[in-house]
């Protein structure tokens, strides 16, 4: 048998070697005495191939506690500052690897980062997504000043928006998998410096092309920030804290969407629609600035991979890696997942197209109204455009509402996830939606026959509010629900709803004029309530029969689901890809 370092004899429950003191044993031993004690074999081989790694400064940190994580295995000290990290040999493709871990209450990893930093991260990331999305919207307020200071058309303004979404809709099929290569700090900073960049041409663009070319950018860069949000709060919170900043994500990246309007309308009415966005491009310097300073990188894999780096040039041993580095995948297979597959199972899983379909129409919803408010308000009522944006602030007002509301959900789902008598299943994730996503066609009748010229302002204004609640709803549960079922499918099936959702946010502009004016505005918003009202079916169906769909699946049929299959793939992605 293979010598043991002195740490491994310290282990609890393996025999030193040479050790017969067993008091049950006799001088007459018997045959199965003589037998290999396998338990010890197996317990020696294990603590073989596991060990520990430490150097520098820190070594003086274990000689104060020469029991740090002994049972893990013997200590290799190195030449160079290196934090006590775990070691494990083990053999892929036939070749032998020293696989590096992080100890338990290793600070450098994220997950044992202080509540006040991951708050602090998740602040700034919430802060971006906000900035980012009134982006999205604030370009509308001024689309009929600009094309009558660049002499266009105003179905050429609206494709500035068309511009922004398909970029939104299309970019993450194609990015997603280099921003995993690279790290999430260089993401972060890169894109959403390109993004305040666009402002400049945006305030500054003398003719259409440029607008729509600028806002072309916007979308790209603006999506590829917001494509790693989820990702990066599965960095730093464990699966049972993730709820609730991902719930802020979500909260955000709606209110974004939805609030810009309250200010781009005053803004365009006294200095003109160029400065609506050399404002935000203004107000987005130092958000950037700090996120450039004070943005650490979030992925743990990073970390263990720089050890690595550090461990091979200092000893000259190739075997040591990090976990990511053994898991790479291929580029073509990474661009297949986040590409082909996402539109094959958008057209072939049942939930990934119903839950696709219906966040889909709640975001065709949203950018349907930014044309709808005004007509309301400014066509029938006669209000200035800066007037016609407060309506908006009911919009604010009912995803607020939504948001709060969402805390019964997660506080139900923790008491499912303490329940040792109920099984977790993604259906759990549905309690809200069944609750609070009726909310969206409820508003729509209402506004629909509260836009009569006789009825007072408040009416169609308090009905927006109920229509942002459920569009908050539909957002969380779509993607918690997703993520629950494909597990490490998941990615793929919420990009392909995502292009499916961001398409069609980008096509409502272009026609929501024509839709209301030509049917009429009570006739459409009646048509949207219905197909509304037909869709909030959707989580009542897969509350009952989610689980028959998931074992008829290939792709969702594997999965645990729950926080269980979360916590082994690491997987809550961004409602904003």
């Amino acid at each position: 048998m293979a010598d043991i370092h002195e740490d491994t004899l310290n282990i609890p429950g393996v025999v030193k070697g040479g050790d017969n003191s067993n008091p049950t044993s006799t001088k007459n031993s018997s045959t199965a005495d003589l037998l290999p004690d396998t338990k010890q074999e197996e317990n020696t081989t294990k603590n073989n191939k596991n060990g520990r790694v430490a150097g520098g400064s820190f070594l003086n940190d274990l000689r104060g506690n020469e029991s740090a994580c002994a049972e893990h295995g013997p200590l290799t000290e190195v030449d160079i500052d290196m934090p006590l990290t775990l070691t494990q040999i083990i053999t892929k493709d036939d070749q032998e690897y020293i696989l590096l871990k992080f100890t338990d209450d290793d600070s450098q990893d994220p997950f044992n980062w202080s509540n006040g930093r991951k708050a602090w991260i998740t602040l700034l990331l919430c802060l971006m997504t906000l900035f980012i999305g009134l982006a999205t919207t604030a370009y509308s307020s001024g689309i009929n000043s600009m094309v009558d200071d660049l002499g266009v058309s105003t179905e050429l303004g609206q494709l500035g928006l068309f511009c922004f979404n398909m970029a939104c809709a299309l970019a993450p099929l194609f990015l997603a998998p280099f921003c995993e290569l690279v790290g999430r700090r260089v993401v972060y900073v890169g894109a959403y410096a390109l993004f305040v960049i666009c402002f400049v041409g945006l305030a500054l663009g003398k003719n259409i092309a440029t607008i729509l070319v600028m806002r072309t950018l916007s979308g790209l860069f603006g999506c590829v920030g917001t494509i790693l949000v989820g990702g990066t709060f599965s960095d730093i919170y464990r699966p049972d804290e993730r709820a609730t900043p991902m719930a802020c994500f979500s909260y955000v990246a709606i209110l974004g969407t939805v609030g810009a309007p309250i200010y781009a309308g005053f803004i365009n009415e006294t200095i003109g629609w160029r400065w609506i966005e050399g404002i935000q491009g203004l107000s987005n310097i130092p958000l950037l600035l700090i996120i450039f300073v004070s943005l650490r990188e979030t992925r743990g894999g990073v970390t263990l991979h720089k050890r690595a780096k550090a461990l091979r040039a200092a000893t000259g041993d190739e075997r040591y890696k990090a976990k990511m580095d053994l898991e790479a995948k291929n580029i073509k297979e990474m661009l297949h997942n986040s590409s082909v597959k996402a539109v094959h199972m958008l057209a072939t899983e049942p939930v990934v197209f119903a839950f696709g379909l219906w966040i889909a129409f709640a975001w065709f919803v949203t950018f349907l109204f930014l044309s709808v408010i005004p007509i309301t308000f400014q066509e029938k009522r006669g209000w200035s455009e800066g007037v016609a944006g407060l309506p908006y602030i009911s919009l604010c007002i009912g995803v607020t509402i939504g948001f709060g509301l969402n805390f019964l959900q997660i506080r139900k789902y923790k008491a499912i996830l303490k329940s040792r008598d109920r099984k977790i299943l993604p259906e759990s994730r549905l309690y809200g939606a069944m609750f609070g996503a009726g909310f969206l066609p409820v508003g729509l009748f209402i506004y629909s026959f509260t836009q009569y010229g006789y009825l007072p302002w408040i009416a169609p204004t308090i009905a927006l509010a109920p229509i942002s609640m459920g569009i908050f709803f539909i957002f969380e549960s779509t993607y918690s629900f997703t993520s629950d079922c494909y597990g490490e499918n998941s990615s793929s099936a919420i990009a392909g709803q995502g292009l499916m959702r961001n398409s069609l946010g980008a096509v409502a502009p272009l026609f929501a004029s024509q839709f209301f004016h030509n049917v009429g505005s009570q006739y459409a918003g009646l048509i949207l309530a219905i197909a509304g009202t037909l869709l909030t079916f959707i989580p009542f169906v897969m509350f009952k029969f989610g689980h028959k769909l998931r074992e008829r699946s290939k792709l969702a049929s594997s999965q645990k689901g729950g926080d269980e299959q979360k916590e082994k793939t690491g997987l809550y992605t961004s409602p904003m890809v």
